[in-house]
């Protein structure tokens, strides 16, 4: 191994080390609590050098935030492997997206709630993002001709359940009969 080899792999490791700090951080305490200067305690670094990788806070919630899609997009696509029609492809697409959001809050809060540079629908947009949509659209798009609005609306309603929930502010216990609305919805 060259030593440009190493010193980016050793980057790569810095940059990793330090977005599974914010990660961790957020879980436990919220995006309150992730500075720069409790990354830096947290992973034995100087603030200049974490500012070497990131150019702010925002930067770290951005990377964060794209991981983030990227594990969605998985998420989603392994959830529809297992469904037996359209109807139940999109009734298990809807269900790991929301298990998503339940079970990583502070993930799902940079992808879609802080500040981020990162944008979707456009010839820029980030690879994870790109795949995330397709994930849903892949599905979506056997029950519509205008695909690409018919995921948006999807995604949308499937973002605002999510949020909801995550807020408690709709009714426990209704998930599934939310779930059935918006794919009869879909498949209307």
């Amino acid at each position: 191994m060259s030593v440009e080899e190493r010193k980016r792999r050793e980057r790569a490791e810095r940059e990793s080390a330090i977005v599974a700090a914010a990660r961790a951080l957020a879980e436990a305490d919220g995006w309150n609590a992730v500075t720069i200067r409790r990354l830096a305690e947290k992973i034995e670094y100087s603030q200049p050098v974490l500012y070497s990788h990131f150019e702010n806070r925002d930067a770290i919630v951005a990377a964060v935030a794209l991981e983030g899609f990227g594990e969605l997009a998985l998420a989603l696509r392994k959830a529809v492997k297992r469904a037996r029609d359209h109807q139940d492809a999109l009734t298990c697409l809807a269900g790991a997206y929301l298990a998503f959001a339940r079970k990583r809050p502070a993930v799902y809060e940079a992808m879609f709630a802080m500040p981020t540079d990162l944008r979707f629908a456009q010839a820029e947009s980030k690879p994870e993002l790109k795949e995330a949509f397709a994930a849903l659209k892949d599905v979506v798009a056997q029950s519509t001709a205008d695909a690409e609005a018919a995921t948006e609306t999807f995604w949308a309603s499937l973002h605002g359940l999510a949020d909801l929930e995550r807020t408690g502010r709709i009714r426990q216990g209704a998930r599934e009969k939310r779930v059935a609305l918006v794919v009869n919805g879909m498949l209307a």
